[in-house]
């Protein structure tokens, strides 16, 4: 099982939290912005005598309101296509295990979402990356790279649309071009949708909304990032095709129930006004603009410009961006600052990829942001490279 490149620093971090040092976290995508009230109220003023299992596939009330919304975004499902999961981890490992048997493959353009590495590797499936560049932003490449890499133990794409750790958002003819090729091979695609309200001067495709996706395509979302929820551990899996969605509710059953307080406050959350996310839109574009000022003002630094979620992918003049990081958190402060980012090696399957790469995610005040670019800066001047 890999180390998330998102974490495996937390005891450096803390140690130099221990020496005074204070830590600024551009590592983790845990959003500032505060949780809709409704939510909060929802768990605090709840009735609950007796604190039960939920049905295995999420209470009707709720996947009722779910299909409300989805509806509302152009994806035509119903109550009995969602499952509601223990977040939208484990929705993508059930999805794997739905789809694969062990030695099976699952394509899946890199860099991404370093947890895919995890939840293929705890199914006994194999990552076949395709490969994209900081050059093209990380635009897919042509279809017949696609098409090259599938084998009869191809069972899957993955995508992350909008992209953790890109930020990239894929077009409506990128999102065609690879339906089309599921359905010529009869394979499924595994499309991760959680950021889709954080698009900036864009427009956003729901693969599911495609025509013809109704038995190829597998949708995975949860509550985390879009109401800033991330410890509710509730996410969804969604499909129009029946037989995925038997063997998924097997996977649910086997761990009985996803928890009950937090569906409670999943569901009050989707009473969230339009308003509250058009307000965070701005914010997390204001701070992306700030953050993409100040790294363009750094010697040898190049970045790939997102254009939804809120991550980057950051290539620094360094030859192990791993040890860069680490030295920062353990060897380096300035005025009694450090920050600490995510070593790019760990979003990639190909060996060596990465290794000069970090990805920073703006979800801190732009203060903060700019200040942590300014750390990271005076860091790159001051690291000893041999």
């Amino acid at each position: 099982m890999p180390e998330s490149p998102i974490r495996k620093l937390a005891p450096f971090a803390e140690q130099a939290k221990k020496r005074g040092v204070e830590v600024i976290h551009l590592n983790i995508g845990q959003p500032d912005i505060p949780t809709p009230e409704s939510a909060l109220k929802a768990v605090r003023e709840a009735q609950v005598e007796v604190l039960s299992y939920s049905p295995s596939e999420g209470t009707l009330a709720y996947r009722k309101k779910l299909a409300h919304y989805y509806q509302g975004v152009n994806i035509p499902v119903d109550e009995t296509e969602i499952i509601v999961t223990t977040g939208g981890s484990e929705a993508l490992s059930i999805a794997i295990g739905v789809v694969c048997d062990a030695q099976d493959e699952l394509i899946v353009p890199e860099p991404f979402y370093a947890n895919y590495n995890g939840f293929a590797t705890a199914n006994n499936v194999t990552v076949v990356p395709l490969p994209t560049r900081i050059e093209d932003n990380f635009a897919l490449g042509s279809i017949e790279q696609f098409e090259a890499l599938i084998t009869p133990k191809t069972k899957a794409i993955l995508l992350c649309n909008p992209g953790n750790p890109t930020g990239y958002v894929y077009r409506e003819a990128e999102l065609s071009q690879v339906l089309t090729l599921a359905k010529k091979h009869d394979i499924f695609v595994i499309v991760d949708e959680v950021y889709r309200e954080f698009v900036y001067g864009v427009p956003f495709t729901s693969m599911l909304s495609l025509a013809g996706s109704e038995q190829h395509v597998i949708l995975i979302d949860s509550v985390s990032k879009r109401y800033s929820m991330c410890g509710a551990r509730i996410g969804c899996l969604v499909s129009k095709n029946k037989g995925v969605l038997a063997a998924a509710l097997k996977f649910c059953q086997a761990r009985l129930s996803p928890p009950t307080y937090a569906q409670i406050a999943s569901e009050a959350a989707l009473e969230t006004p339009q308003s509250y996310f058009e307000a965070v839109n701005r914010e997390y574009t204001q701070r992306r603009d700030v953050l993409m000022e100040a790294l363009a003002k750094i010697p040898g630094v190049r970045v790939g410009a997102p254009s939804g979620a809120f991550y980057c992918m950051v290539e620094l003049p360094v030859a192990d961006a791993d040890h860069f990081a680490q030295w920062m958190l353990s060897d380096f402060q300035d005025q009694g600052q450090t920050v600490m980012v995510a070593p790019g090696s760990g979003f990639y399957a190909t060996p060596g990829q990465g290794k000069n790469q970090v990805r920073i995610a703006y979800v801190l005040e732009q203060a903060r942001i700019k200040r942590a670019v300014e750390l990271l800066a005076i860091a790159l001047t001051q690291y000893p490279q041999a």
